[in-house]
């Protein structure tokens, strides 16, 4: 029988940090990891939310330079690898989840 997981026991992470396969070149230097934060409700005006869980990639590169520290240009968001982008619109998937529906997944996971 599973029980509930109190919010100490999910995981939880500095998962907001999300380490890139494909580094962004930035003039001399590069970017190997970008922290995203859960968005406003004014940071997410002009996308649809269902675009976001759909991971659709327009919506993607105009949310990720409003919640991604350092802050990436959209041109740089849309010269990301797929696989970063797909990690990071993951995240910011579950950022639109409430807390109960986050670990009911955990629980199932």
């Amino acid at each position: 029988m599973k029980t509930h997981d109190t919010a100490e026991s999910l995981p939880t992470a500095d998962d907001n940090c999300v380490n890139l396969d494909q580094p962004i070149k930035r003039g001399t230097s590069e970017i190997t990891s970008i922290t995203l934060r859960k968005p406003s409700s004014g940071e997410l005006r002009g996308v649809l939310l269902i675009d976001l869980l759909n991971m659709d990639v327009s919506s993607l590169i105009k949310v990720i330079p409003r919640i991604s520290s350092p802050g990436i240009t959209a041109p740089e968001a849309a010269g990301m690898d797929p696989a970063d982008l797909l990690a990071i619109g993951s995240k910011i998937a579950s950022f639109l989840l409430q807390k109960s529906a986050k670990a009911d997944v955990y629980l199932v996971a």
